[in-house]
């Protein structure tokens, strides 16, 4: 059965803001046949391919020129998980994040399946 699915998980203080499991992951579940939101590939997309650029996985590291926006990320991720998504998966680790955890209790709020990844 094809989910509407919010791919969630840890970024910060992560190497690379954790993108690379981001993208093994969503292009995963895509291949099973599901539509998939992936914050990595939205923001790569927003602000290109160096928004990502920081070993540490530190926002203070990107460089300003992107102007990134923490605020407009989540709002986005939010809108998502509120009119689209009927399902939310969490990677590893999404229980010590902020921003995971946020979204897990918007999606368990508004009823959504939840899917733990290994």
């Amino acid at each position: 059965m094809k989910m509407n699915i919010y791919l969630s998980g840890p970024m910060r203080g992560i190497p690379y803001f954790n993108f690379p499991r981001f993208m093994a992951e969503v292009t995963r579940l895509r291949a099973d046949g599901h539509e998939v939101f992936c914050p990595a590939e939205e923001d790569i997309r927003m602000y290109g391919s160096r928004v990502c650029a920081s070993p540490t996985g530190d926002l203070a590291d990107i460089d300003p020129t992107i102007k990134f926006s923490l605020r407009e990320a989540l709002f986005r991720d939010c809108t998502y998980i509120c009119l689209h998504a009927d399902t939310i998966a969490m990677l590893p680790g999404w229980e010590n994040s902020k921003g995971a955890t946020a979204e897990y209790s918007l999606a368990v709020a508004l009823g959504h399946k939840i899917i733990e990844l290994e």
